[in-house]
C-alpha cells in the first residue's frame, strides 16, 4: 500500500513545467503573432480578471482578495488585525464563514488553478480559520448608520433567509423574521448534524445577524398565525425563504408503510434531540449529502435489541412518542446501506463524504432501482425489492432477473424535498416549489421575492449567494429603481478605486480640457509622483477592470513560477465501523495560523497582482517599475514606463497570475 510519502514522491516526479514544449517554433493564433518581441507596438496593461475560485462560488465571495489578506500581500489598516481585515471582505458576501468552512462542498476547490499544478488551495480550510477566529474575537456586524423607513418581511429563519436579513439591515432596511420552529438555523440547523457543524459556532453566526437590529418571530407560521395579507398591509415587501423541509417519498408501491419515512424528518428528529436509537437493518435510498447524513447518524445512534412497540424510530420522527430509555440502554451497531440509482461514482454527494460513511461501516451500492416495499403481515415493511440497472446505453435500463429483496426495518428516503405550503398554497407551483425571476421576484407578484431552497434544492453556498442577490433586488424595488442588468460573472469583486479611497489616495476628480469633442490621451501611471503631477494626479494608470465580465484561466499563468508546496491538510476525526457507535465529536479540526497562513500563500491569485517582482526583475528595458511605497496599494504595485517599453512582451509571459497583458494601444 502506497504510503504519503510514496504519493508525495510521485506527484513530485511528474511536477514539471515549461512555457514552449518540443516543436512549438510556430505562434499558436494569429493573435498570438501580432504580440511578438519587437515587431509589434503593443505595450503593457494591468487587466484585473476574476480567478476560478470566485467564478465557481455560489456565494460570490471574493476569495482571492481574503486569501491575499490572510497571506499578507493585501495589508490591512493600523486599527485591524489580518484576521479581522479578511473576516471583514469575506462578510461581504457569506455571513457565515464558521458554518461553511466546515459544511461546503467547496466548488471553488473544483474550479481553483492551482489544480493544474499540483493540489487546490484549502480554500475551506482557510475560512474554517477566519471564521473561528471572528467567533472567538466576538466580531460583530453594523447595520447601516441611516435607516430607509422601510420594512421588509422574511419568512424563514434558514441560510437563505438569515443571510438576505443580513444584507437588507446593511442597507438600512427593517427586518422582521417569520419561522415556525423553535430556533432559527432551518436546515442548517435541523438537517446538518452536530458532529459536521458544531452548534456554538453555527448560533454564533446566527445571533451576529440577529443582534445587527433583526425582529424575529419563532413558532410562528405565515399562513397559519399569521395572514399573508396582513404582512402585504404591514411591510414594504415580501420574501419566501422557507425551504425544502418536505422530504419525498419513494414513489413504489408500498411505500406507505409506517417504517418508510423521509430523510429530512429523520434529520430532524435526530438534530432535536428525539430521535436516540435506529432500527437493526436500516436502508437509506438516496446518493446526495442528505442521505450521507442519515447513514452516518444512523451508524452513530445503534439500535436496541429489545425495543419497545411505541419507542420505534418511525414513531420517534412523527413525533407520535419519545426515546425516554433509550439513552441508557445498551446499543448495538446497526446494519446501514445506502443505494442509489446512479453508480456510485457517480453520486451527487462530496466524494470524501462517500469514502468517510464507508469508513464508519455504512454498505453503499450504485445502479440500483426500488421496484416494491414488500410488507410483512402486519402492514409494515421488511424489505425494500431493487433492480439493478444498466447505464451502457442512452439511458439507464433495467437489468432482467436481477431483481432481488433488501431486508430491512427501517426504509428512509432521500431522493429529494419539497416545501411546505401550509397556508400558503396559492404560491406552489405545483411542483412543491415557488417560481422565480432572475432577479429572484415572484411573477406576477409585485413586492414579493424568493431565495432559496424553495426555488430548487440545491448547496448552503448556493442559497446564501441567492439571499444577497434577492436584497440587492429587494432594494432596487423599495428605491423604485430599475433592475438593471446583472453582471456576467455575478460575484463579489475587488475594487481598486475603493482601495484606493480606503488607504487615503483617492485619485483627483478628472475633467477633459481643450477643444470641444477632444479628449486628451495620458500615459504614466497613478499617483502624486513626478510623471503623475504632470497631469495632476489624475487616477491614469492604465488598468482594465475585466472582473464582472471574464474569468481568469490556467492557460493564461506563468505555472513555472509554482514550486510544488502540498496542501495542508486538516485532520478529519473519522471513526471506522468500531469506533462509530456513539461518536458525536467534531470531524474537522482546523489548521492553526500558520498553517492557515502558509497554506493562503499557495493562492496563486489569478487576476491580480501579486507582487512577485517578475516583471521588474526580467524587463530589459527597466521599463516595469515598482509603484513608489507611499502611492502603492493592492492593484497598483507596478506600473510601465511606455517612453522605454519596447512591447517585447516578456513582462506578460513571466507574470504568474496573467495581470500583464500586450494590448496598450499604439504610441
Amino acid at each position: 500500500m502506497a504510503t504519503p510519502a510514496d504519493k508525495t514522491k510521485e506527484a513530485k516526479a511528474g511536477f514539471t513545467f515549461r512555457k514552449f514544449k518540443d516543436g512549438d517554433q510556430e505562434w499558436p493564433s494569429f493573435q498570438s503573432r501580432i504580440f511578438t518581441a519587437d515587431e509589434t507596438d503593443k505595450c503593457p496593461t494591468y487587466v484585473h480578471k476574476t480567478p476560478p475560485c470566485q467564478a465557481s462560488c455560489p456565494s460570490g465571495e471574493d476569495i482571492r482578495g481574503w486569501l491575499n489578506i490572510v497571506r499578507g500581500i493585501e495589508k490591512p489598516a493600523k486599527d485591524k488585525t489580518m484576521q479581522e481585515y479578511a473576516f471583514r471582505r469575506l462578510t461581504e458576501a457569506n455571513p457565515f464563514p464558521s458554518m461553511m468552512g466546515r459544511v461546503c462542498p467547496a466548488p471553488c476547490q473544483t474550479g481553483c488553478n492551482r489544480n493544474v499544478v499540483e493540489d487546490y488551495v484549502g480554500i475551506n480550510a482557510v475560512e474554517q480559520y477566519i471564521g473561528d477566529t471572528a467567533l472567538a474575537n466576538k466580531y460583530s456586524f453594523k447595520a447601516a448608520e441611516q435607516a430607509s423607513g422601510k420594512k421588509v418581511a422574511i419568512i424563514g429563519g434558514g441560510p437563505a433567509g438569515l443571510a438576505a436579513a443580513y444584507q437588507l439591515r446593511r442597507k438600512g432596511h427593517a427586518v422582521t423574521l417569520f419561522d415556525d420552529h423553535d430556533e432559527l438555523g432551518g436546515m442548517a440547523k435541523y438537517g446538518v448534524p452536530g458532529y459536521r457543524l458544531p452548534r456554538e459556532s453555527l448560533d454564533g453566526e446566527i445571533n451576529r445577524i440577529i443582534d445587527m437590529g433583526v425582529e424575529v418571530k419563532l413558532k410562528t407560521r405565515v399562513g397559519v398565525n399569521v395572514a399573508i395579507q396582513d404582512l402585504e398591509k404591514n411591510f414594504d415587501a415580501i420574501l419566501f425563504a422557507i425551504g425544502c423541509k418536505s422530504g419525498r417519498a419513494l414513489p413504489v408501491p408500498g411505500a406507505d408503510a409506517p417504517n418508510c419515512i423521509t430523510g429530512v424528518a429523520f434529520l430532524e428528529a435526530f438534530n432535536q434531540g428525539r430521535l436516540k436509537a435506529v432500527s437493526g437493518r436500516v436502508v437509506v435510498i438516496g446518493g446526495g449529502d442528505t442521505s450521507i447524513d442519515v447513514v452516518s447518524v444512523a451508524r452513530r445512534l445503534g439500535y436496541i435489541k429489545e425495543m419497545a412497540e411505541t419507542e420505534r424510530p418511525e414513531y420517534i420522527v412523527m413525533g407520535q412518542t419519545a426515546h425516554d430509555v433509550a439513552v441508557t440502554a445498551k446499543k448495538d451497531g446497526a446494519d446501514v446501506m445506502l443505494i442509489s440509482r446512479q453508480p456510485v461514482e457517480k453520486m451527487n454527494a462530496a466524494k470524501h463524504e462517500i469514502e468517510d460513511a464507508r469508513r464508519e461501516g455504512v454498505v453503499i451500492h450504485g445502479s440500483l432501482q426500488p421496484v416494491k416495499v414488500i410488507l410483512d403481515d402486519k402492514g409494515r415493511a421488511k424489505a425494500l425489492r431493487v433492480v439493478e440497472l444498466d447505464f451502457t446505453g442512452d439511458k439507464a435500463v433495467e437489468k432482467p432477473g436481477t431483481e432481488r429483496d433488501l431486508e430491512a426495518d427501517l426504509i428512509v428516503s432521500a431522493i429529494g424535498q419539497m416545501g411546505d405550503f401550509r397556508g400558503m398554497e396559492d404560491f406552489n407551483n405545483g411542483k412543491g416549489l415557488i417560481n422565480a425571476d432572475k432577479f429572484y421576484q415572484v411573477p406576477g407578484k409585485p413586492g414579493y421575492f424568493v431565495c432559496g431552497d424553495i426555488i430548487r434544492p440545491h448547496l448552503l453556498t448556493t442559497v446564501i449567494g441567492q439571499g444577497s442577490i434577492a436584497a440587492d433586488s429587494i432594494d432596487h424595488y423599495l428605491k423604485k429603481q430599475d433592475m438593471g442588468k446583472r453582471p456576467k460573472v455575478d460575484v463579489h469583486h475587488f475594487n481598486l478605486l475603493a482601495k484606493l479611497n480606503e488607504v487615503g489616495l483617492t485619485p483627483q476628480a478628472f475633467e477633459p480640457q481643450g477643444p470641444e469633442n477632444e479628449i486628451p490621451t495620458y500615459r504614466g501611471r497613478w499617483g502624486t509622483s513626478e510623471q503623475g503631477k504632470s497631469v495632476g494626479g489624475f487616477a491614469i494608470h492604465n488598468y482594465e477592470d475585466r472582473a464582472d465580465a471574464e474569468v481568469c484561466q490556467s492557460s493564461e499563468l506563468f505555472l513555472g513560477h509554482f514550486a510544488y508546496t502540498p496542501r495542508h491538510i486538516r485532520t478529519e476525526m473519522v471513526p471506522d465501523a468500531d469506533e462509530v457507535l456513539g461518536h458525536f465529536k467534531e470531524r474537522m479540526l482546523g489548521l492553526d495560523e500558520k498553517q492557515t497562513v502558509d497554506e493562503a500563500k499557495r493562492c496563486m491569485s489569478c487576476g491580480m497582482c501579486f507582487e512577485c517582482d517578475n516583471c521588474v526583475i526580467y524587463c530589459p528595458q527597466i521599463a516595469v517599475k515598482r509603484t513608489p511605497k507611499a502611492e502603492s496599494t493592492m492593484g497598483r504595485y507596478v506600473y510601465t514606463d511606455y517612453d522605454l517599453c519596447i512591447g517585447c512582451h516578456i513582462c506578460a509571459d513571466v507574470c504568474p497570475t496573467g495581470y500583464i497583458k500586450m494590448g496598450m494601444g499604439d504610441h
